[in-house]
């Protein structure tokens, strides 16, 4: 995968930028896979395989892709999500996060992510980020990531086209998704445990990148 992030700091300019939440902002692994270890467990599911799959995909996506007979994946996400609220230890931020979102306008910057709205704020609060201004989560969108919708839906709020936004995103499907609005995406890898294929630049952690306002009332991203 690429590591070098000078495509997108020589002469490049983005309108918004677009931001993931689980994995990306912050880290919530330990806390969903002790939550899905335990669902998967009860509903005779093998929750190794299963926890391969659901990083950045909403729960109701990845209950009604088990195609389990007798379970209501409604019923079965709304518990989940329950759960995940009751259980935030050890959600933490990205190195840098914090730092890289309060140097953006909050007119530039939004995020797109899988959780419901009360698990999503829930874990920025857990993770002392502050919430945007423009937050898409599983209710805004009838079609979750790969699909485009939700980072298609943030532009649009912004006042921007998605074309002439960045997308930083740490699971394949959300890349899907970044790839799929038209905007430039960049991988924060900072969660990951295996290497995944992208032909897009990434980065352990915001640590070395900051924000740097363009002349066009753009910004770049460039590197610390």
């Amino acid at each position: 995968m690429p590591t070098d992030m000078q495509p997108l700091t020589s002469d490049r300019t983005f309108a918004a930028f677009l931001f993931d939440m689980d994995g990306t902002l912050l880290t919530s692994i330990a806390a969903a896979e002790r939550v899905w270890t335990a669902w998967a467990q009860r509903h005779g599911v093998d929750a190794v395989a299963l926890l391969v799959h659901l990083h950045g995909r909403r729960a109701i996506d990845t209950i009604r892709g088990l195609n389990l007979p007798g379970v209501d994946a409604e019923t079965e996400a709304a518990a989940i999500t329950q759960a995940e609220i009751d259980d935030v230890d050890g959600v933490a931020p990205i190195a840098g996060a914090a730092a890289f979102l309060a140097a953006l306008p909050p007119e530039q910057w939004a995020v797109v992510t899988s959780a419901p709205r009360a698990l999503a704020e829930r874990r920025m609060a857990a993770a002392g980020l502050p919430l945007p201004a423009v937050f898409i989560t599983a209710e805004d969108v009838s079609a979750g990531k790969p699909a485009p919708d939700g980072y298609r839906l943030a532009a649009a709020r912004l006042g921007v086209a998605a074309k002439n936004c960045v997308v930083f995103e740490d699971a394949p499907a959300g890349i899907q998704a970044g790839e799929a609005a038209g905007a430039a995406v960049v991988v924060i890898r900072a969660t990951h445990q295996q290497p995944i294929t992208s032909p897009h630049p990434s980065v352990a952690s915001y640590g070395s990148l900051r924000p740097e306002a363009a002349l066009d009332g753009g910004w770049r991203i460039a590197r610390v």
